[in-house]
């Protein structure tokens, strides 16, 4: 008799950007020169102070358990951070640490949720939102944006799928994959929206600190009091300090839902690395120059992209406002014949611009949208002009 496995383990799908990824790697173990537009996370080193400071926890000893909401010198880093940048005001009681935003966002959803709990989330989406709503045991509701509206949901479409189940909304802003962000008059309309129906709030703001032009960022907690008691705000160390590896993110919340998530860290992973907490507080507390110099040079290789993939017959793309991903929409290629290959789908396009042109992205249904692959610009501006050369060729080939 075989092993019976888990009904819900089972239902969840493996990330295909991992899956891409490790694809592209195994061609070029192969000696294949591979461009990967796949990635995501920056092509930057974790900057020297930070470095620096692991070393010391180390050579110091502060190697041990710490507690398993974090080391308060960090919360009070993070209550700084949201002080400073976002005009929020929390006590370290409202914060926890964790291993990752990934993580944040996973404790936040096993703290509100019962079983057939609803959540609001609009595609094209981060891939693992449906994944951790269903993980702990809620059902994703997902909302089909369109790229006119910068693929952001407005309160009526949230109002169109709310019911007596809807416990929580997801706003990812600027967004993993689109790149979008939302205005101050929009937060304001979906804040009302959520006051009123007493909906929670999860704010995945995790690129806040990768936002270009003009566009300004703003936490939807920050509005007001009423919002604030709803919503969770996720953020974390990885995009803007260049430290993914490190695996530290962080929540903000009311504290009987903080004590919630943490009891619920307590028995899955215990406390975030202690080496990793050290490094963040000085990541958080020092200047930002490191930050700035690695948004001054996204920002090239957004803008070289977008004009890139616009020049490219069939293809186009929004520009994106935020983080370092593009949405290339290639629907004008749907049903027809590239070089013997039929493209009826994202992982169609995906496979053949992997195959062809040696170029790795990500299709778009992994995003909740068949129409689209997303690019991400966090590759050198060599790499970028090379890629998107060759997509050019590949797609353009009569």
């Amino acid at each position: 008799m075989g092993i019976i496995l888990s009904r819900k383990g089972l239902c969840i799908e493996p990330s295909v950007t991992l899956e891409i990824t490790a694809k592209a790697k195994a061609m070029k173990a192969k000696g294949i020169d591979i461009i990967s537009f796949s990635v995501g996370e920056p092509d930057f080193d974790t900057p020297k102070n930070i470095q620096d400071e692991g070393v010391r926890a180390i050579r110091e000893g502060l190697t041990k358990y710490t507690p398993v909401s974090g080391i308060n010198e960090l919360k009070e880093a993070v209550c700084n951070k949201f002080k400073r940048d976002n005009n929020l005001d929390y006590d370290i009681e409202n914060i926890l640490i964790s291993n990752g935003g990934k993580h944040s966002i996973y404790n936040a959803l096993m703290a509100i949720l019962n079983p057939y709990d609803e959540v609001i989330i609009s595609a094209p989406y981060w891939v693992s939102y449906p994944e951790l709503v269903s993980i702990a045991g809620g059902v994703p509701i997902i909302i089909n944006t369109k790229e006119e509206n910068d693929f952001k949901f407005k309160v009526e479409d949230l109002e169109s799928v709310r019911t007596d189940n809807t416990k929580a909304i997801i706003i990812n802003s600027p967004s993993n994959p689109t790149g979008s962000i939302y205005t101050l008059s929009e937060l304001i309309e979906i804040a009302n929206w959520a006051v009123t129906n007493n909906i929670m709030v999860i704010s995945d703001e995790l690129y806040e600190k990768l936002i270009y032009g003009d566009e300004k960022h703003i936490s939807i907690a920050s509005l007001n009091n009423d919002i604030k008691k709803l919503t969770i705000v996720i953020n974390g160390m990885s995009k803007a300090y260049a430290m993914t590896g490190w695996r530290i993110g962080f929540a903000a919340a009311e504290k009987d839902i903080i004590k919630v998530m943490n009891n619920i860290q307590s028995h899955t992973t215990s406390n975030p690395t202690s080496i990793s907490q050290y490094a963040s507080v000085v990541g958080l507390e020092d200047d930002q120059n490191s930050v700035e110099e690695m948004k001054i040079e996204f920002n090239k290789r957004r803008l070289y992209m977008v004009d890139a993939v616009n020049s490219i017959q069939g293809l186009s793309c929004r520009e994106s406002k935020g983080a370092f991903y593009i949405m290339m929409n290639f629907s004008k290629l749907k049903g027809k014949a590239i070089q013997g290959y039929e493209i009826n789908s994202s992982l169609d396009f995906t496979n053949f611009l992997l195959e062809k042109a040696n170029v790795a992205v990500v299709p778009g249904i992994a995003f909740g949208d068949d129409d689209y692959v997303r690019l991400s610009y966090a590759t050198s501006i060599e790499n970028i002009k090379k890629g998107l050369n060759r997509i050019k060729e590949i797609v353009e080939l009569k």
